[in-house]
């Protein structure tokens, strides 16, 4: 039987050797992207569509049928025009960075310890952005339309004016950018990202959430509160952690909120 690492390996060697590096890079990515973000995305629409695991659901509001495929009718526009150019575009500054794809595939110590790198300064360059975004002027014109939606589903998640796609997605690439990564180390990044906050946006708090497993991860519970309360208020800045909020006091009112859900809790 073949050595995990080897049979990896072999099915990269196909890819490379029936795609160039720049389909790869590109088109490749871009299907991969969509394919992980609808098919991680499209469950709790369906939870709220059709109320299931409504005991888990985080707000007692649910979206309306219209207003659900109003957001996924933006994403296919927003992610055909925006992020597919963008992506198409940006491959010749990942190239000059070093993104490589060629065989051997980089050492799990490589790639564990990148990915790790991509997570802390994605989080620390999100939270200064988000919270910029909260400003008067850049809120009313820019990130009030993620905000159009106070009772997030997954997929609301990349819901975000085109300037929002591109001033927040330098967070996510900034990482691998500075480190030139493997193409393979890319897309692990890439679909942990995703993932993450399609979690963080799906309006449901698990058992099973990893935010009860997770130190310092915020998750659905700890983003939900943001989009539910008033822009000037909501704190909560930070995409993955939650050390952010807590160092800089912008978690105050989350905290508050949750000690008096507790005790009311108790209190039943």
């Amino acid at each position: 039987m073949a050595a995990p690492e080897s049979t990896l390996e072999s099915a990269w060697q196909m890819l490379i050797a029936n795609f160039t590096e720049f389909q790869l890079a590109t088109v490749v990515t871009f299907l991969l992207h969509e394919t992980v973000f609808f098919l991680s995305g499209l469950p709790s629409l369906l939870f709220e569509r059709f109320g299931l695991f409504a005991k888990y659901k985080i707000q007692k509001k649910s979206n309306t049928s219209a207003y659900q495929n109003r957001c996924v009718l933006r994403l296919i526009l927003y992610h055909v025009c925006v992020n597919l150019p963008v992506i198409i575009f940006s491959y010749p500054a990942f190239k000059f960075m070093g993104l490589r794809s060629s065989l051997p595939l980089p050492h799990w110590s490589v790639i564990v310890s990148q990915v790790l790198f991509y997570f802390v300064l994605e989080d620390f360059i999100f939270y200064w952005g988000h919270r910029a975004l909260h400003t008067k002027w850049l809120y009313k014109h820019v990130h009030s339309v993620h905000h159009e939606y106070a009772t997030p589903f997954g997929l609301t998640s990349e819901y975000a004016h085109p300037a929002e796609i591109l001033f927040l997605g330098f967070a996510t690439v900034v990482g691998p950018a500075l480190t030139g990564p493997h193409l393979f180390t890319l897309w692990l990044w890439m679909m942990l990202r995703v993932l993450e906050t399609v979690e963080a946006h799906s309006g449901y708090h698990f058992p099973w959430s990893p935010s009860n497993f997770l130190p310092l991860y915020g998750g659905s519970d700890f983003h939900d509160y943001h989009h539910r309360v008033l822009y000037t208020k909501s704190g909560n800045y930070a995409s993955t952690f939650v050390y952010m909020d807590w160092l800089f006091g912008t978690d105050k009112d989350y905290r508050k909120a949750k000690a008096v859900d507790e005790k009311e809790g108790k209190c039943l």
